[in-house]
């Protein structure tokens, strides 16, 4: 049985992607301060012991992997990139994801320090995604220091940007993700494996309510435009899925005669890999702010494709790889 402990750990897609590729899993726990996520991850795994909202800071456990995304805001290009200002109304006055700027995106720096307390014993593989900006010029010397940090506590470091199209999913998503082994070889990315992306209108519904359809006039007056307060029309796959749906930058569906719709909470997490079952277990526990159940949303946006981590796992676990696959004479991209 495999032991994780996800940090910052959202909806759980990690787990899921254990769960969807058979492999028995113990997550021995799980630290994330958003309630409302808490509450959707419980209803997922509601058959496993129930997880209370806490702090990162401090924890101690001992897990064969890592998991850990910490919030994005303060890396993203839509966010405050280091850049930003308390005049500006920046919550990080412009602080980035440095050590002690008491930002969200700082918080990757509790991963090493758990680590740390860990002693010798330390996870076989940890694992970090983020936004690609993080590599940006604003960015790298944080990005930098935690490559060095990991080496420091023993660990190899890979890092490449995955696009969620080349996991199946029909959404354009790139994040970077960085993969550090302990005591081993450099994690060979190249060698995932990919599968053709599907159909986006695998994951549309089809009897979508009028609370869907746009009508604001920033988000409608917008479509087909560029630049970040742009709505951009959804053809053969989606975009970046994002926290909120209804403002710009956006992106909507052609129902023809000159209406669109944005995308339904269902459909968000269908396009980061999560199953109805899923969707519904955690569609139970929330409520509605208005039109929309905006938790929903935010918990699809601020996840990971799970399909992405399916693949990892296949390779780190089970020995699944690209090369593998064409030796057995399976089809990949």
């Amino acid at each position: 049985m495999i032991k994780i402990l996800e940090l910052f750990g959202g909806i759980g897609s990690p787990r899921c992607a254990l769960r969807n590729i058979g492999i028995p899993v113990k997550a021995i726990d799980y630290v994330e301060i958003d309630e409302k996520a808490v509450r959707s991850y419980n209803a997922m795994f509601k058959n496993e012991l129930a997880y209370k909202t806490q702090s990162v800071i401090g924890w101690d456990l001992k897990p064969d992997i890592l998991i850990h995304g910490s919030p994005c805001q303060d890396f993203s290009i839509a966010g405050h990139q280091g850049k930003a200002t308390a005049a500006a109304g920046r919550i990080n006055k412009g602080k980035g994801a440095d050590e002690g700027s008491g930002t969200r995106s700082s918080l990757m720096w509790e991963t090493i320090h758990i680590i740390q307390q860990m002693g010798d014993w330390k996870p076989r593989f940890v694992i970090w995604e983020n936004v690609k900006n993080v590599t940006s010029k604003h960015m790298i010397h944080n990005f930098n220091r935690y490559l060095s940090e990991m080496q420091k506590l023993g660990y190899t470091n890979s890092f490449q940007t995955l696009d969620a199209r080349d996991f199946g999913l029909p959404q354009a998503r790139e994040r970077v993700f960085t993969i550090s082994v302990l005591n081993g070889e450099p994690f060979n990315f190249d060698d995932l494996i990919k599968t053709e992306m599907r159909s986006i209108s695998e994951y549309l519904e089809t009897d979508v309510s009028e609370v869907y359809t746009v009508t604001q006039p920033s988000v409608y007056n917008a479509i087909g435009k560029k630049g970040i307060r742009r709505a951009t029309v959804i053809k053969d796959y989606a975009y970046t899925i994002t926290a909120r749906q209804d403002r710009t930058p956006a992106q909507v569906i052609d129902l023809g005669g000159g209406k669109y719709r944005y995308l339904t909470e269902r459909e968000c997490w269908r396009l980061q890999g999560y199953s109805d079952a899923d969707f519904e277990a955690a569609a139970a526990v929330q409520k509605k702010n208005g039109r929309y159940t905006m938790a929903l949303y935010k918990q699809a946006g601020n996840s990971i494709p799970v399909t992405i981590f399916e693949s990892i796992f296949r390779k780190i676990i089970l020995g699944e790889t690209a090369e593998r696959e064409a030796r057995n004479g399976q089809s990949t991209l």
